[in-house]
């Protein structure tokens, strides 16, 4: 998943708040000039509004990551490249006890699987950064 987590009440905004969160989890500062805007608001699973924002970190060879191992077990990244390989997109169909069925997108990247809401994200991404090659 993502950076993120619940906005503190020092935090002005949804921005500030994955700014925050991106440093206590990950130890990178972003610049709030690396902001390149915010997604539409998603509702997690427990009926919580995720806001997602996307900034530009720069290359990431030249991004040093100090994941914090009381919130992150690990860490990787994927090339933009690989994301929009086809053999790397697929879907995940869903059923529930009522019978209502849905389908989520999911990426694929050797032992990891980007599924749910990050796959969401992901998704609404790609379709802004690369329209019409996604």
């Amino acid at each position: 998943s993502f950076p993120g987590g619940r906005r503190d009440p020092a935090d002005g905004d949804a921005v500030a708040t994955a700014l925050r969160e991106t440093r206590e989890e990950l130890g990178v500062a972003v610049a709030a000039t690396s902001v390149w805007g915010q997604l539409r608001t998603l509702p997690d699973r427990q009926g919580m509004t995720v806001a997602p924002v996307v900034a530009n970190l720069g290359p990431l060879d030249a991004l040093t990551l100090n994941p914090n191992p009381d919130e992150v077990e690990e860490v990787f990244t994927l090339p933009l490249a690989h994301l929009l390989r086809e053999e790397n997109q697929g879907y995940t169909h869903f059923r529930t006890a009522g019978g209502y069925g849905y389908t989520l997108p999911v990426f694929l990247n050797g032992p990891h699987k980007v599924w749910g809401l990050t796959a969401i994200i992901t998704e609404l991404t790609l379709e802004l950064l690369v329209p019409g090659r996604y």
